[in-house]
């Protein structure tokens, strides 16, 4: 069967002068019209398609590249709202229905939103919905530290920006680790922090590397000397607190100490890490 709300490989089995017919298997055929792109091709032919319904919820492909598939989440504008709920454009001839139950908050025509698409399990029909959380940290994959991922920009908080992880997971970037102009519904590569107790997953933009550790070891060179020469967080200190105070991982904290040391610039105390003194 032809899979709904996704990109198809169907192929080409009848020809008519609105367009041609695919084999959607047990869907039956499927039809896609000259205006969607069934122009110039041949019984046998196979063509890449995407799926979606047409105003008479009629199965209907096209070759147009749609804003959102099944599965992902893009900002869409409203075009349209009426009492069966809103409509969003998504770059194809029927707009993407966004039902009144979906909606966190109410949406208003011109509003942009950050919508998920989806397959309705009782209409079988395709939708969005803005309630992205239910979707989100179902999968227990495991995040490592440095893992590049692909980031969703969704909304600004006090702390930073909630963004989704490879489509997956709520992330963070933490305002003092981001260091480039940020929007929401921006697509950005990012890399891990750590994952959270709460299976969120903290993330930063930059890559992470030597350079980054002679940078913190300034940083936190500087924090010795604001601070009087001791600071309450050392290598022995939970993620959480070397995040709050540097904003960045336990593995890149310890590295700048271990440099920091070597050079003998740093004592590791058992509760923090001592500026010395004397450097002579």
């Amino acid at each position: 069967m032809a899979d709904l709300g996704i990109w198809n490989s169907l192929e080409v089995v009848r020809l008519e002068e609105r367009g041609v017919y695919l084999d959607g298997h047990e869907d039956g055929e499927i039809l896609l019209p000259t205006y969607e792109g069934g122009r110039g091709l041949e019984v046998g032919a196979w063509v890449r398609v995407f799926i979606y319904n047409d105003s008479e919820d009629r199965l209907i492909a096209t070759t147009k590249e749609p804003k959102i598939v099944v599965g992902e989440c893009a900002v869409l504008r409203v075009v349209q709202v009426n009492k069966a709920g809103a409509f969003l454009d998504w770059g194809l001839s029927k707009d993407l229905m966004l039902p009144f139950g979906e909606q966190k908050r109410k949406v208003s025509e011109g509003l942009s939103v950050m919508v998920r698409a989806y397959v309705d399990e009782e209409s079988g029909r395709l939708a969005a919905t803005t309630k992205l959380g239910r979707f989100l940290g179902k999968d227990r994959r495991t995040f490592l530290e440095d893992e590049q991922v692909g980031l969703l920009v969704v909304r600004r908080s006090s702390n930073g920006y909630n963004v989704i992880v490879e489509g997956t997971h709520w992330g963070m970037i933490y305002h003092d680790q981001i260091f480039q102009p940020v929007t929401i519904g921006d697509k950005l590569k990012g890399y891990v922090l750590g994952l959270r107790d709460d299976d969120k997953v903290d993330v930063i933009l930059h890559k992470p590397g030597a350079e980054k550790v002679g940078t913190l070891a300034e940083q936190i060179m500087s924090r010795l000397s604001q601070e009087g020469g001791f600071i309450g967080v050392g290598d022995k200190s939970d993620a959480l607190s070397i995040q709050a105070m540097f904003g960045v991982s336990k593995k890149t904290y310890k590295k700048a100490l271990g440099q920091l040391y070597k050079e003998r610039k740093v004592l590791l105390e058992r509760d923090g890490v001592r500026l010395v003194v004397n450097m002579s």
